[in-house]
């Protein structure tokens, strides 16, 4: 069609017309060779909490606050803008021709450049070339991309490309940071005034910043609010009120709430922006509490410390503290974001295998667990406390962080097995295979970040009401920072969690019972006290401080430390980290606590000296409520059926008595090294009588009548020389069940002396591997053997 019009129009060969399609053709080419005007400067960071407000920014790579383009405009800016600037834009395709006839004018008469006729639409363009000079062929390209741009663009959104990339004095750049750093809040929320001292600004940005020349900002301002009076826009009383508002004395700082959270964002996604699932109350809260308490920590050379709140049923990030943020200089590395930095874990993994165990059918909630010296190898375990217990609930192991039962737990569980149960909860930092880790990984043997760590209690709090055993993803125990529409892709082909609700409420249930600092247990006897399932862990040499509790509602985990791994006495979860995690909770909502589903958990009668499922001879028992897992675990074996004298004060057999004369009573039993120093503890334990004179030597029990305390089999132990600097002593140490028996000691079967009643006795023996050998009076005989390190 157009072909056939061309061909018609120049039949007859008018220069008139070949002037015409030149013209038609020199106007598409300028057109064409236009670009579109297009922004690729560098953007601020920044992050919004849950409702919108700023949390923190930082400044572009040129040094520029300039927020990522705002895609909505407040009513009041656009009507100062448009007032000030063009109060026809809405009307003209981009070239407004009566405000450049009036521009023309005005300038031929003065003799000089008096008025200009850009457009809005105009100034984007020419905010797009930075640096382009003030030339009539300058105005003429701008003119023509301002074409372009009302061909492909809605007027609001060319009035947004304007608020967001105009300049607004200094280095502020755009609507949003503008009003940021001017008034200290949001563009949608500014005032009449405020919209028209930022309309009045990018005019002359230079001139007029708010902190100089007061006088003629505000006459520019108000002048703006009398035209918008006059065409009716805002009413006399608002205009009154609008001219008797100040200006900002000077520039607001920037909000940096959540500084770290910032950087990890940058660094995980690269996006200039995020709107975040924190609430900037409790963001401000955490801040506030850790900075407090950090006062305290400082004083012992403790210079870090980091916080993180997790909301239960979505796993949602609502505070985020990475470092004490206002504090030290940068020798102390508050810079550093411990949230994401693997630290070593201390204690806090206990709580994951009591639950795996429980769930798997592998332990009883409050079974007796061996708590003596105790070897493995080369590694010998020692509780914080440095004593032993002999024998201890496993619920009561796990709320005192004993170390020995823990270890037993995880040899008895399989240490392969629970480094895969870690893994599927969502630990990433396990780099090593789990022999590399030994049965030390549960003593913090591993590294682990607050980030995962809080993550998983707070995704077992969240399984502990589902009501019924599910398979989850890691993803699961993951937390997220970012809203639905931006939630980071997780990593579903790791092994799936296999999360029990009745194991999970048990373990809670015994977290209950750690005790608070400053109150022990007597917190229980304040009615406001929230009731908070919670686990301390201390890394070994006193480097790192942890403390991670959950409610139904909140998770809130705290780390306490030194960002470079420098110890400090004193620094410990229970010291120093639980303070911060008590003093958080006791500003969340109190709930509900947890509360067992009836369909994964069973009742049983319990043996109520062993912990264990009754056995036969268990006298006492209670019924309680179980995990079903814990059904399968063995009867008691430690009560058993006891054969007396009549007199009732020995044993007996059949060897020795006839059976219508004994006296047949169940007794609870413990192996002799645990009874030695469970009697310790437990004045009211009636160990096993001794035999009657008159029966034969064996007995009717196969556990040994002497144990050997120290040393530990195929333990090394140095002997320290003393001041004088002769050989030293080491003291050994055994047990026997006869109160006044005497045992006779060997070193390397020499005899060395005899005991009674108490049964230690100090040895010097040279550098090298040693025999221990003891013999009773009965003959009964124990050996193991030893190495003196040099």
């Amino acid at each position: 069609m157009l072909k056939a019009i061309l061909h018609w129009r120049l039949r007859g060969h008018h220069p008139f017309k070949w002037m015409c399609v030149g013209s038609f053709v020199l106007v598409a080419f300028i057109f064409l060779l236009i670009p579109t005007p297009q922004f690729e400067t560098p953007l601020s960071t920044v992050l919004y909490d849950q409702s919108g407000e700023l949390l923190s920014a930082t400044v572009a790579g040129d040094e520029q606050w300039r927020f990522p383009p705002t895609d909505k405009l407040s009513e009041k800016f656009v009507h100062a803008i448009t007032t000030f600037e063009d109060k026809r834009f809405y009307s003209h395709p981009g070239i407004d021709v009566l405000a450049l006839g009036r521009a023309i004018s005005d300038n031929y008469k003065e003799g000089r450049v008096v008025s200009g006729a850009s457009t809005l639409t105009m100034q984007v363009a020419r905010l797009s070339r930075p640096g382009s000079a003030r030339t009539l062929f300058s105005k003429a390209v701008e003119a023509v991309a301002a074409l372009k741009l009302e061909l492909f663009y809605t007027k609001d959104e060319i009035l947004n490309l304007y608020a967001s990339h105009a300049p607004f004095g200094g280095n502020v750049v755009g609507i949003e940071a503008a009003a940021w750093r001017y008034f200290g809040r949001k563009a949608e929320n500014l005032s009449w005034a405020e919209a028209a001292t930022l309309a009045v600004l990018p005019n002359s940005p230079a001139l007029i910043h708010p902190g100089r020349n007061r006088t003629y900002l505000k006459a520019k301002r108000d002048r703006l609010l009398v035209n918008m009076h006059t065409q009716g826009i805002i009413p006399g009383e608002t205009l009154t009120l609008a001219q008797a508002e100040p200006l900002p004395m000077k520039p607001h700082p920037i909000p940096n709430h959540a500084p770290h959270l910032l950087a990890h964002h940058l660094r995980q996604t690269g996006e200039s922006q995020g709107q975040t699932t924190l609430v900037r109350s409790q963001q401000t809260m955490l801040t506030e509490v850790i900075e407090r308490h950090h006062k305290r920590l400082s004083g012992n050379g403790i210079h870090n410390a980091a916080g993180i709140i997790l909301k239960v049923d979505t796993g949602e990030v609502v505070a985020y503290v990475g470092n004490v943020p206002k504090f030290s200089p940068a020798l102390h590395q508050n810079h550093v974001d411990i949230i994401q930095s693997p630290r070593s874990t201390g204690s806090v993994l206990k709580p994951l295998l009591y639950t795996a165990m429980l769930r798997d059918g592998a332990l009883m909630p409050h079974q007796l667990i061996p708590d003596v010296p105790t070897r493995f190898g080369g590694f010998a375990p020692l509780n914080f406390g440095k004593s032993y217990d002999g024998a201890v609930p496993a619920s009561t192991a796990l709320a005192r962080s004993l170390n020995i039962p823990a270890s037993l737990m995880l040899r008895d569980y399989g240490l392969d097995r629970f480094y895969a149960e870690l893994e599927s909860l969502g630990m990433s930092t396990l780099t090593h295979p789990a022999g590399h880790y030994g049965l030390t990984l549960i003593l913090g043997g591993s590294e682990a970040t607050l980030w995962e760590l809080t993550g998983m209690y707070a995704g077992l709090a969240r399984a502990a009401q589902i009501g019924r055993e599910q398979k989850l993803s890691t993803s699961y125990f993951k937390p997220r920072y970012l809203s639905d529409s931006q939630i980071e892709k997780q990593d579903e082909e790791t092994p799936a969690y296999r999360a029990d609700p009745g194991a999970i409420y048990q373990t809670f249930t015994a977290l209950l019972d750690v005790n608070r600092p400053g109150l022990g247990q007597g917190w229980k006897q304040f009615a406001s006290s929230q009731p908070i399932a919670w686990k301390t862990g201390t890394s070994f040499g006193f480097r790192d401080a942890w403390s991670i509790g959950v409610t139904p509602e909140y998770a809130v985990g705290i780390w306490v430390g030194n960002a470079d791994g420098e110890g400090r006495a004193g620094l410990t979860g229970t010291s120093a980290a639980a303070p911060i995690m008590l003093d958080v909770f006791s500003r969340l909502d109190h709930g509900h606590w947890f509360t067992p589903q009836a369909q994964r958990m069973a009742t049983a009668h319990v043996c109520s000296q062993s912990g264990h499922i009754a056995g036969p001879h268990c006298e006492h028992s209670e019924e309680k409520l179980i995990p079903k897992g814990s059904l399968d675990t063995a009867p008691c074996g430690y009560c058993q059926n006891t054969h007396l004298h009549p007199t009732e004060n020995h044993r007996v057999s059949s060897a020795c008595a006839a059976v219508h004369t004994m006296r047949h009573t169940s007794y609870f039993v413990l192996p002799t090294k645990m009874e030695t120093f469970y009697r310790r503890k437990h004045p009211g334990y009636k160990p096993l009588p001794s035999f009657h004179p008159s029966c034969p030597e064996a007995t009717d029990s196969q556990e040994p009548s002497m144990a050997i305390v120290y040393p530990t089999p195929r333990s090394r132990i140095f002997v320290p020389r003393g001041l004088d600097g002769k050989p030293g002593q080491a003291v050994m140490e055994a047990t026997h069940r006869e109160p006044n028996s005497q045992i006779f000691w060997h070193l390397n079967d020499e005899f060395v002396g005899t005991t009674q009643g108490f049964h230690q006795i100090a040895l010097a023996p040279p550098a090298g591997e040693h025999v221990l050998t003891l013999v009773d009076e009965m003959g009964a005989r124990q050996r193991l053997g030893f190495v003196v390190m040099e």
